[in-house]
């Protein structure tokens, strides 16, 4: 249906029409959990796959088909499925691959959530696992074991910013005939499609910039049409993981946004970034779109914008990073991010909390350090609440150099 449309159309019309009754332009919410057929040939057809509907609320929803198929046409995939949260993205495409036995190669930085499905949960199912430095291939290939089912990473990293070049990891992956999931959150289509850069599945937590709007928790898995059906029939659908309908019609809203969003997102950012790079009381800043940025050309390369996630060292260490946090007006302290609000988080005793602090340092999250997920306020007033958090750093540290 796109008709060779550019992004911002494609996400405001793709998979979406009037609605054949009432001519309503607002998508229709079904709520429904069962469905009726007009015999039991039909009703078999539908179960077994053979023809196109929906037969129980688990499975799928009408409200929920049209957000999947607009979203598998915003990343370039044959299919997508909505789920309940972004965990339960991450967790069904692990599994889709991997059983009892199976190892799996993963990026050293990753999210808190995805590293405690990794270390703590997977290996309830006889799933093992290594971290590595995903950025060289050499160390991805020396990863690679005998058992080793699927290879999975994040770009950016949360909340280090880490970029990985997709094709580099995409090739690796084919050289050794596994399947690269990537998660896509912090970047969205918009971004970046790692499909169309060689990977094979996309997972989202469309809690995040999808909806933008911080009032649904929800998730996606983006790929070939039959690891979506196994996903839906085999894992999804068994373990309960499905989205709902209501959750489905707020990010079909969203996403008719996104682009201007995400653009004014990464506007922001780029500027936040550059102020807080200069400033004396800032140790170190870890934005892709700055030139200090170690992957900086690879990000250019990579990317179409630098997404809306601002890390950063305080100097003093933790101490003086929580007293920075608290001191903050505008900014408000959530473990979120991609809301409109600017939102900050200490990641070492927040989201990174359950991992060992060896193994924090060994992802480079220090204890001072700070992330921030900048929102859609005007630019002047995020910088002005920075800049007096951190005059009360200057202050006490002026103070005790006497």
């Amino acid at each position: 249906m796109n008709q060779g449309w550019r992004f911002d159309t494609i996400a405001v019309h793709a998979a979406q029409k009037p609605d054949e009754k009432t001519g309503a332009i607002s998508q229709s919410i079904v709520p429904a959990v069962a469905y009726a057929f007009p015999d039991t040939e039909t009703a078999a057809a539908v179960v077994s796959g053979s023809k196109e509907g929906t037969y129980y609320g688990r499975y799928g929803n009408p409200t929920t088909r049209t957000l999947e198929q607009k979203i598998a046409q915003l990343e370039c995939g044959e299919d997508s499925i909505g789920l309940s949260s972004g965990m339960a993205a991450i967790s069904s495409a692990l599994l889709a691959f991997l059983q009892h036995g199976d190892h799996v190669v993963v990026t050293r930085d990753v999210y808190g959530g995805t590293y405690n499905f990794i270390t703590l949960l997977a290996p309830r199912f006889g799933i093992t696992y290594d971290f590595v430095d995903c950025t060289d291939a050499d160390i991805v290939r020396a990863a690679i074991k005998e058992n080793t089912k699927a290879i999975y990473v994040e770009t950016p990293s949360n909340p280090k910013l880490t970029i990985l070049d997709l094709p580099m990891v995409a090739s690796v992956a084919k050289e050794c005939n596994l399947p690269l999931i990537v998660d896509n959150t912090f970047m969205t289509p918009y971004l970046q499609q790692p499909l169309e850069l060689g990977a094979d599945v996309v997972v989202h937590s469309a809690t995040k910039y999808l909806n933008g709007h911080g009032d649904v928790l929800a998730g996606f898995v983006v790929g070939k049409r039959e690891v979506i059906d196994f996903i839906r029939k085999r894992i999804a659908g068994d373990l309960g993981q499905n989205l709902n309908a209501w959750e489905s019609f707020l990010i079909l809203r969203g996403l008719k946004t996104l682009g201007m969003r995400v653009r004014t997102h990464c506007d922001n950012a780029m500027k936040v970034a550059a102020y807080l790079n200069t400033h004396p009381q800032v140790a170190a800043v870890y934005y892709p779109g700055l030139a200090t940025h170690p992957q900086h050309e690879l990000a250019k390369k990579q990317m179409r914008g630098m997404g809306g996630i601002v890390s950063f060292e305080i100097k003093g260490g933790l101490e003086m990073g929580k007293a920075f946090i608290n001191r903050l007006q505008l900014a408000m302290i959530s473990f979120s991010l991609g809301d409109p609000e600017t939102l900050v988080q200490h990641p070492a005793s927040m989201t990174h909390f359950s991992i060992p602090k060896h193994e924090r340092q060994l992802f480079g999250i220090s204890d001072g350090l700070i992330r921030l997920s900048v929102g859609l306020e005007d630019s002047a007033d995020i910088i002005s609440d920075l800049e007096q958090a951190l005059l009360m750093i200057d202050t006490t540290l002026s103070e005790r150099a006497r």
